[in-house]
């Protein structure tokens, strides 16, 4: 089926590919086995101009799946937003293709919905799908922000990831949720503007999740939902495009977001911290990689006009600065100083 034969639906699953079929056969049986039997529920497969055999593929399931062509691939942001804008739905579920559902993971994320009409997104519990007991690092038990930006998760924080033994097992607040696997409500997504499509990929997630708590939402973990996701599979972990991204990304989303009282000192307080990354990564031998954090900030500094322009369209709407799930004290300190490698070592909140 093609994206212009579809129905307004509860729920649109959106699992957007690019030249990963490996992975689609592995994993798209799983999604139509697990999903609720309902006309509500339908799964859509987004493909970023794959070039291999992907299209033969998704016939094969023809009527199960609606697939939505992109002619050109345009990054991780861009797909969703030529994709998502063929999709109508209540509810968006953005869903990588390096994800292996569970039986049972979409109906309490709906519930959670339905009890709470203020929270704008929802991730499940995201774990290791190369060790399905251990937490995996994109997500995990839901994600946070320290006072700096640094993002971190229930469960990961920097290099050290947890075993998941119940430890996280609440429905909780959280500031960001992981793409990997993120349940949002259509409306919001497209009135808050949607995914950043100046980021590319990388840190796109918790730029639209800030955005959504300034403006009065919420976002929540639902740990009785779980995933396993393979983690690196479309760029890899520690590769120099990732820490370009990751770092720059995070620049833009701080200026966008931050009040602005608080704006320029912690973006130069941002430059102190990443250049002791920088030497981190040095020490650790990943000299190709820490040169993407010099990259990363000539590229946002070189930009900043249009960034600047970002924040003052973003800043006519918020409602209120969102405090809420973001750490108070510096979470780089005090998982390589202070030696606090777990959540559960911050005693917060």
């Amino acid at each position: 089926m093609t994206s212009s034969d579809s129905q307004h639906v509860k729920l649109a699953i959106a699992l957007l590919c690019y030249n990963n079929r490996d992975l689609l056969e592995k994993f798209i049986p799983v999604v139509l086995r697990t999903m609720p039997k309902s006309d509500d529920v339908k799964l859509f497969v987004i493909d970023n101009a794959s070039t291999d055999t992907t299209q033969a593929y998704l016939k094969e399931f023809k009527d199960d799946i609606t697939v939505i062509r992109i002619e050109k691939n345009r990054g991780f942001t861009n797909g969703y937003k030529d994709g998502l804008s063929q999709i109508k739905a209540d509810l968006y579920c953005l869903l990588s293709s390096d994800i292996e559902v569970s039986e049972g993971w979409v109906e309490p994320v709906l519930n959670l919905f339905d009890e709470q009409p203020n929270v704008a997104v929802i991730q499940p519990k995201i774990k290791s799908w190369h060790k399905k007991s251990d937490f995996e690092y994109a997500g995990a038990a839901g994600g946070f922000i320290d006072y700096q930006g640094y993002p971190f998760c229930r469960g990961r924080i920097f290099y050290t990831t947890e075993e998941d033994e119940g430890q996280y097992d609440s429905n909780e607040e959280i500031f960001w949720a992981s793409g990997a696997c993120f349940f949002i409500r259509a409306e919001l997504y497209h009135s808050s503007g949607g995914l950043d499509n100046d980021f590319f990929a990388h840190m796109e997630e918790i730029d639209l999740c800030w955005r959504l708590k300034n403006l009065g939402h919420k976002v929540m973990v639902c740990s009785s939902s779980e995933v396993y996701h393979i983690g690196g599979a479309v760029i890899a972990y520690g590769s120099p495009e990732k820490v370009f991204r990751n770092h720059r990304n995070n620049l833009i989303m701080m200026l966008k977001n931050l009040p602005p009282s608080e704006v320029f000192t912690k973006i130069f307080a941002r430059l102190f911290m990443d250049a002791l990354a920088f030497v981190n990564m040095v020490m650790r031998g990943q000299i190709k990689a820490s040169f993407s954090i010099i990259h990363a900030h000539w590229s946002f500094f070189l930009s900043l006009n249009k960034w600047m322009k970002k924040r003052r369209q973003i800043q006519k709407h918020i409602k209120n600065y969102s405090k809420t799930a973001i750490y108070p004290n510096s979470i780089v300190l005090d998982y390589f100083l202070r030696d606090k490698k777990k959540f559960s070592d911050l005693n917060w909140p």
